[in-house]
């Protein structure tokens, strides 16, 4: 927590020293070509550095480093207790730059500050903590063979590991990518976002300073058609872990089994139902959570609830609910520590969504709360918490990722109709429902395909659960002992006994 002022945060804002460079082999380079591009504030447009571009040329480098450090041993056969000594050297790094690192989130990204502060940097800390603490804890196996025959089933680490990560929680996704593949005794190669490559910039200076070896952690940010493309086409890279869309999840696996077969991790989109049965009676409390599931990073979250299914009985009383709890997440300054939501992360993005709330009620739904733009005057990117109603799930706005603040309310009538509803997607990533019934909340869980299933909250976990999603919301699984699965190779050694 932090007592600072907006003004405070400002002033922190227009004395902050921002590097844009790529960190190749243990520093801060240009990318070969030359080339940057203009990172902007969606905060108000200011500009805040230019950007190494960084593109083929610049993979190869860092992958021939990567790989170098790796077969030293240097970082890959270190003890899991040292690598772990140096894992939570780094976390500790982070803590002490965790004002910096919470700035430079919401500048780039356009997220409240006391989301990135309180939210953001902390559960960015905590993963790398865990991690390192999991790792010398992870026993290998011996197999029951028989008795003339000893059987041993142990991990490595993969190689080379592209980690290729979103814009809207930069950091955080970052760090639930390096946390597992650097514990394992991974080297890795960071591509962030575009949008906001520059926590990412930041930490991999960090992250030597706290001891880990040259070549084991390396940032490019480019763009996703140049660096991402050329990291998941590369033949020394044994496996990409990827987040964010659908779209380009899918292309990545066409490119990893263009090239070397490389093992390919993603988590894709979602488009996530929230259930609100008639025998939930906390209708408030289950209002105030259908507004934060979307309302929340201004709506731009992979398991954001946008799809709200209420039963009928209710649904008059609970929609003027949700629409009361809708005024808490009405946009305000990102800098300001009372701000709840913040601006969008681009112009590109802000067009898309208002393409889709004008879409919505071309096709006919009921726009009933908000669906404008606006702080116009900032320079900034903002958009109204949307509420559309009358929604059917066959229109676009229920069946597409729209990625910002719009929920669309559909009715239902029977247990068996919200779980149709519900599943009828091609996404699986969360779902959520809303019950006083025991029974019903087991029944219903069961039958949601999804990765994540909430029971009366949502967004609820953390480091100890997996994370991830059914159907065309990915493959693999983040954060908990399973994400080491995604970063290790199983070994079976058989040595006969004579």
């Amino acid at each position: 927590m932090s007592n600072l002022t907006r003004s405070e945060w400002e002033a922190m804002a227009d004395s902050l020293s921002i590097n844009g460079r790529a960190w190749i082999n243990g520093g801060y380079t240009h990318a070969e070509s030359g080339e940057t591009f203009d990172c902007q504030s969606p905060v108000d447009g200011r500009h805040l550095v230019k950007v190494a571009s960084c593109d083929s040329a610049d993979v190869d480098r860092a992958v021939t480093v990567a790989r170098t450090t790796f077969e030293s041993g240097e970082w890959s056969r270190l003890s899991p207790a040292k690598r772990k000594d140096i894992l939570q050297a780094f976390a500790k790094r982070m803590e002490n730059h965790a004002q910096e690192l919470a700035l430079l989130e919401t500048l780039d990204m356009g997220k409240p500050i006391s989301e990135a502060l309180n939210d953001d940097i902390p559960g960015s800390i905590n993963c790398i903590r865990w991690c390192a603490e999991a790792i010398d804890k992870l026993y290998d196996e011996v197999a029951p063979t028989g008795d003339n025959v000893l059987g041993l089933v142990t991990r490595e680490p993969i190689g080379v590991v592209a980690a290729v990560v979103p814009w809207n929680f930069p950091l955080n996704m970052a760090c639930w990518k390096l946390g597992p593949a650097l514990a394992a005794g991974n080297s890795v190669i960071l591509k962030p976002s575009e949008k906001s490559p520059l926590t990412a910039i930041r930490i991999a200076e960090l992250a030597e300073q706290a001891g880990l070896p040259k070549g084991v952690i390396q940032v490019l940010p480019g763009f996703g058609h140049t660096a991402g493309k050329a990291l998941a086409q590369h033949n020394d890279v044994d496996c990409i872990a990827f987040t964010g869309s659908t779209a380009v999840a899918k292309q990545l696996q066409v490119y990893a089994g263009e090239s070397n077969m490389k093992r390919v991790w993603l988590e894709a989109g979602g488009k996530s139902p929230q259930i609100v049965f008639a025998d939930c009676e906390n209708l408030d409390k289950a209002a105030s959570v259908a507004a934060m599931a979307i309302g929340y990073n201004q709506g731009e979250v992979c398991t954001a609830a946008s799809r709200l299914l209420v039963e009928r009985s209710i649904y008059d009383d609970f929609m003027v609910l949700v629409k009361q709890h809708m005024h808490d997440w009405h946009p305000g300054h990102p800098l300001d520590p009372e701000t709840r939501s913040g601006a969008m992360v681009d112009q590109i993005q802000t067009t898309k969504v208002l393409e889709y709330i004008e879409a919505g009620q071309q096709g006919g739904a009921r726009l009933t709360f908000g669906g404008r733009q606006i702080m116009q005057e900032t320079g900034g990117f903002y958009i109204e918490p949307t509420v559309f109603e009358g929604v059917d799930n066959s229109m676009p706005i229920a069946r597409e990722e729209i990625f910002g603040p719009v929920l669309s309310a559909i009715v239902f009538d029977s247990e068996e109709e919200a779980i149709q509803i519900a599943n009828d997607t091609i996404y699986g990533l969360g779902a959520a429902l809303w019950t006083d019934n025991l029974s019903r909340a087991h029944r219903v869980a069961k039958r949601l395909r999804s990765g994540s299933v909430f029971v009366n909250n949502y967004h609820g976990g953390d480091m100890t659960v997996p994370f991830g999603g059914f159907k065309q919301s990915g493959i693999g699984r983040d954060k908990s002992l399973h994400a080491f699965d995604k970063y290790t190779e199983l070994k079976t050694t058989l040595i006969t006994l004579t």
